[in-house]
């Protein structure tokens, strides 16, 4: 368009007595699978730097989680916090070969954790946890002979469901090093 005084008037670009001219069939298909294929480099690159689809198997974080149950987690979180579910490899761990592991993180590194099985309270640093998502009190000893404190580049975990869960207190798993952590869980 162009000006011309106090109004605006159209710049001709092509003759409106010729119909513009059909895309080739051809150049539709490429365009569609430019697109898909974006699509999937896309999605590609997400679950591989940023997210990733998991699903819970067992009933060791009920009822916080259910068997079945989808999850979405950050597959780039390196901070953890206390109270954050992780999604947690074998690898490393005396776990079966690729056996993973959704549990909750109770002790950072240079937490003390312990566990008075008679009051079934788990302490973090001499402070009794509030815990209103675990679906029983804590009874079921495993391996653990507390306290314990966290080494550095370690946490200490434990399954919502304390009496069905192989978790920190077990030897199986013990204190997890977090570069076996493969993620936080951001949504289910």
């Amino acid at each position: 368009m162009r000006v011309s005084g106090e109004f605006w008037v159209p710049l001709r670009l092509q003759n409106d007595d010729q119909p513009l001219p059909e895309k080739h069939p051809l150049r539709v298909v490429f365009e569609a699978a430019g697109t898909l294929a974006a699509a999937i480099v896309l999605m590609v690159g997400m679950t591989t730097f940023l997210v990733k689809p998991v699903r819970v198997y067992g009933d060791s974080m009920l009822p916080t989680l259910r068997g079945g149950q989808r999850l979405v987690i950050s597959v780039c979180a390196s901070r953890f916090r206390h109270g954050d579910i992780v999604v947690v490899s074998g690898a490393g761990h005396s776990l079966p070969y690729r056996q993973v592991i959704i549990k909750r993180v109770i002790g950072l590194p240079g937490d003390v954790i312990d566990i008075d099985f008679e009051a079934n309270a788990v302490y973090r640093n001499g402070q009794a946890l509030e815990e209103p998502y675990i679906a029983e009190p804590t009874e079921r000893r495993e391996d653990f002979d507390g306290p314990v404190t966290v080494k550095p580049g370690a946490v200490f975990v434990l399954g919502d469901n304390r009496n069905r869960s192989t978790d920190s207190r077990s030897a199986l798993v013990g204190l997890v090093d977090q570069r076996c952590i493969l993620g936080r869980v951001m949504f289910k």
